[in-house]
C-alpha cells in the first residue's frame, strides 16, 4: 500500500517555496531525523525519511522518489515506506540496500549483538531491502521542475555519504550535524581523512538555510553555520591530542579502548568499544604517518618527543 499522506501540522517548517523540513520528535534526536521535503511540478522528493515519518505514515504531499544521504539505519526508515518511490543512494553505499549484511559488516559486530542489531534495523527502523535502489555521484542533479536538487558527495562518515544543494538557498548536511559529540568515523568504512576533507569543502557552502539530520536542524546564517562547523571539526583535533597525551608512555589500542576518547565512561552500548578502537586506529595511523608517535614494541605505542 502506497503512504499516506499526512498533516504534519507544527512539525513541519517551510523553508522556501518548494522545500520544507520534516521535523523529527526530540528536534531530530536519533533514533529520529529531520527530513527534507521537495515538491516540484513534476515530482516531490523526500531526503532521509525518518523513523518519525514512518510512524506518522508518510509525507505531507505524494513522493515519488526517496534520497538517501548514506546507508545507516536511522535513515533508511523510508525504504520499507514509500515502496511505490523510486530510491537513490550514492553508488558507494548502495550494496546496503540490497544486503543489510553490508552495514553490521562495518560496525564490527559479531554473534548476539550483531543479531539484536540487525533485528533492530528491520522492526524499528522499518528496513526493506531495495534492489532496486539507483546509484549516484558527487553531482548528479535531480530537476523537479522549478527546483534542483544537486548530490554533494561528502565521504568520511561512510564512503557514501553526501550533502545536498537544493537550489533555492538550501543546503542539506546530512549527518555533518554539528553537535558537540563531533564527527563520527568509527565504522569500517569510514575514513578520518575523507571527513576533514569534507569539512573543508563543505565550509565553502553557501546557503541561506543549512539542515542538519540530527538535533541542530535548521540554521539561518552562513556566520553561525562557519562557527558551529569550527567548532565541530575542532572535536577531531580534541581528540587527537588527548590520545597523543595518553601515549606519554606505551599504550596498546586495548588500554586506548578503555580509556574512552568518543563516548563517556558510563556510557555502554554494544558497539562502543568496536568504534573505539577504530576510532584510536585511524588516529594512530595519522601520528605515525606524522612522526607523532611510534610503535615501541610489539602492540605497543609512544609519542615521540
Amino acid at each position: 500500500m502506497p503512504a499516506a499522506i499526512v498533516n504534519w501540522a507544527d512539525q513541519e517548517r517551510v523553508l522556501s517555496p518548494h522545500v520544507s523540513v520534516l521535523v523529527g520528535d526530540a528536534n531530530g534526536g536519533y533514533p529520529s531525523g529531520n527530513s527534507i521535503v521537495i515538491r516540484g511540478s513534476s515530482e516531490a522528493v523526500i531526503i532521509d525519511p525518518s523513523v518519525t515519518v514512518v510512524e506518522k505514515g508518510g509525507a505531507p504531499v505524494h513522493i515519488d522518489a526517496m534520497i538517501t544521504s548514506h546507508s545507516h539505519e536511522d535513515h533508511l526508515p523510508g525504504t520499507g515506506l514509500f515502496t511505490d518511490a523510486r530510491v537513490h543512494v550514492h553508488e558507494a553505499d548502495k550494496h546496503v540496500l540490497h544486503d543489510l549484511s553490508h552495514m553490521l559488516d562495518a560496525y564490527q559486530l559479531t554473534g548476539p549483538d550483531r543479531e539484536e542489531l540487525r533485528e533492530s534495523i528491520i522492526t524499528e527502523f522499518n528496513f526493506a531491502p531495495r534492489p532496486d535502489a539507483e546509484g549516484f555521484h558527487d553531482g548528479h542533479v535531480w530537476n523537479l521542475g522549478e527546483v534542483d536538487v544537486e548530490a554533494v558527495h561528502l565521504p568520511g562518515h561512510t564512503a557514501g555519504h553526501s550533502g545536498f544543494r537544493i537550489s533555492e538557498g538550501v543546503f542539506f548536511l546530512s549527518d555533518i550535524d554539528l553537535t558537540g559529540f563531533g564527527p563520527y568515523y568509527g565504522d569500517t568504512w569510514s575514513s578520518l581523512d575523507d571527513f576533514e576533507n569534507s569539512l573543508i569543502k563543505v565550509r565553502e557552502e553557501e546557503a541561506d538555510f543549512y539542515v542538519t539530520f540530527h538535533q541542530k536542524g535548521v540554521i539561518e546564517s552562513r556566520e553561525r553555520f562557519v562557527e558551529m562547523l569550527d567548532a565541530y571539526h575542532g572535536v577531531i583535533h580534541r581528540r587527537h591530542n588527548n590520545m597523543l597525551e595518553f601515549l606519554d608512555e606505551p599504550r596498546s589500542v586495548d588500554e586506548m579502548v578503555k580509556h574512552r576518547f568518543v563516548y563517556r565512561p558510563h556510557v555502554e552500548m554494544s558497539f562502543c568499544d568496536s568504534i573505539e578502537k577504530r576510532t584510536a586506529e585511524l588516529h594512530l595511523a595519522r601520528m605515525i604517518e606524522r612522526g607523532e608517535a611510534t610503535e615501541v614494541d610489539a602492540g605497543l605505542y609512544q609519542r615521540t618527543g
